[in-house]
């Protein structure tokens, strides 16, 4: 969450895709470090080992690549936000050792393309457009609007790019390891047009996608230092802190904390909505049942739902799709406010009209808070935690509700509490191939777009299989 924005801005210019393998050489030299050590306030690090499963399906994938056989699309989880430097130790230590063990002959660096969100470069700060430019990134704008020139140059490096093209077909990271998020048919669809733009330069590689889950588990059940945080969480709420003081860890212990705190957080924004912004929401009813944890995640629900309203109604969006969806209509919908494409340069605007645009921008940023509080919360569903209460899961939920909390507090972007040292784990799954699919559907539209929703699909169940303990 970047700093409060009390000013127009000029509008969010692309960022041209400069690609510089030394600056990959050197990112790759210090990735262990950035691994293992905090360099940025919002980066939690501490992964001390990454694993990976099948990594020699994705070696023999780079080797038929480089050989023209194939081109090459990986589709990461992105549960967070450190998913991009363990996707990039996969391709710069793991692969390599790999295909040295299997005689697998690559040419180096093993690399990839790929997409990141236009947004970062916002709450992170101008220095990782500049970056990530340079190890082959495109940066694209989500939401309603399509980024063509996003787009155009995604397509084009998947057709013709030197390196494979990793996405994210989440579109963002929602926080936990073991539930994925809805994935978004760009990826697919990206997957039938490199086919199409193959067959028309009548070249004979196959398009396939590889879906790659990663998952983090603490070297140690954090279980003290969880305690200290959902301590501090409670006295933030203005709740009594129940912390652990005989030094015992239950999971059932640290669960109904966790519950109780959702509860009262839960209570208190449905009162902050209905006396502050007029919205009709029922008053909670006391919950005794076996059912009570679906009653909280049906009232968390109404509660993101009612959230989005409220900025929906200010910008003018309607309320289509999943929260996801909604969300990303909502962030491109307060950036036409903010980073105004309709003035010729705010910088030389008369002093009236340069007050009203500022005032404009920062409602906007105000507003928009409200799809920041709801991001967080996404993946949240009944059964998540109180199937599995694990060390984990039950950390997972209780940095969400940090998030939450800071987000109101301040406007600054706090660093994440660090519970302890991790471990990523990567799984390369099995290659879909793109062109038999493209094939079967060229000559019926109607029957492509419903390859592309298949594929979706496919992938989505593929990454969910990925991550089953």
């Amino acid at each position: 969450m970047p700093k409060s924005i009390t000013s127009v801005q000029p509008p969010l210019k692309f960022i041209p895709h400069r690609f510089n393998s030394l600056v990959v050489k050197i990112v790759h030299a210090v990735l262990p470090f950035i691994l293992r050590f905090r360099t940025r306030p919002w980066l939690p690090a501490g992964i001390v080992r990454v694993e990976a499963e099948n990594a020699e399906v994705l070696a023999e994938l780079y080797q038929q690549f480089q050989a023209g056989k194939i081109r090459l699309m990986m589709a990461f989880r992105h549960p967070e936000v450190e998913d991009s430097l363990c996707a990039l130790y996969l391709l710069a230590y793991i692969v390599p050792r790999v295909a040295r063990r299997q005689g697998i002959q690559l040419q180096y660096p093993i690399h990839s393309h790929f997409m990141f969100d236009r947004g970062m470069t916002i709450w992170a700060g101008k220095w990782l457009g500049w970056l990530f430019s340079r190890l082959g990134g495109v940066p694209v704008r989500r939401g309603r609007r399509l980024d063509k020139q996003a787009i155009q140059t995604a397509r084009n490096l998947f057709a013709n790019g030197q390196l494979p093209l990793a996405v994210a077909p989440e579109g963002g990271n929602n926080g936990y390891s073991g539930l994925v998020s809805d994935l978004e048919p760009g990826v697919a669809q990206m997957g039938f047009w490199c086919v199409e733009d193959l067959h028309k330069a009548s070249r004979p590689e196959t398009v396939v996608i590889v879906p790659i889950s990663i998952q983090y588990h603490y070297i140690q059940p954090p279980w003290a230092n969880l305690d200290r945080l959902l301590s501090k969480l409670e006295a933030d709420s203005g709740l009594s802190v129940q912390s652990s003081s005989d030094g015992t860890h239950q999971p059932e212990f640290y669960y109904q904390r966790i519950c109780r705190l959702g509860e009262y957080l839960i209570t208190e924004m449905e009162e902050f909505y209905r006396r502050f912004y007029h919205q009709d929401i029922p008053q909670a009813v006391s919950e005794t049942s076996a059912n009570s944890n679906e009653v909280l995640i049906a009232r968390l629900h109404r509660l993101l739902d009612t959230a989005l309203q409220v900025a929906e109604q200010y910008f003018g969006v309607q309320p289509q799709g999943s929260f996801i969806d909604r969300c990303r209509r909502l962030e491109e919908a307060s950036w036409n406010y903010i980073y105004r494409d309709d003035l010729p340069d705010v910088n030389t605007l008369p002093p009236f009209k340069r007050g009203l645009a500022d005032w404009v921008a920062q409602e906007a940023d105000l507003r928009v808070q409200h799809m920041r509080l709801v991001e967080s919360f996404v993946a949240v569903n009944a059964s998540y935690l109180q199937s599995q209460p694990t060390a984990d899961r039950l950390a997972e939920t209780a940095l969400l509700m940090f998030d939450m909390l800071s987000r109101i507090q301040s406007s600054t972007l706090p660093g994440r509490s660090r519970l302890g040292l991790r471990r990523a784990k990567l799984k390369v799954g099995e290659p879909i191939c793109v062109t038999q699919r493209w094939e079967a559907v060229q000559h019926d539209r109607q029957a492509a777009k419903r390859a592309v929703n298949e594929l979706t699909k496919d992938l989505q169940l593929a990454l969910e299989e990925l991550i089953k303990d």
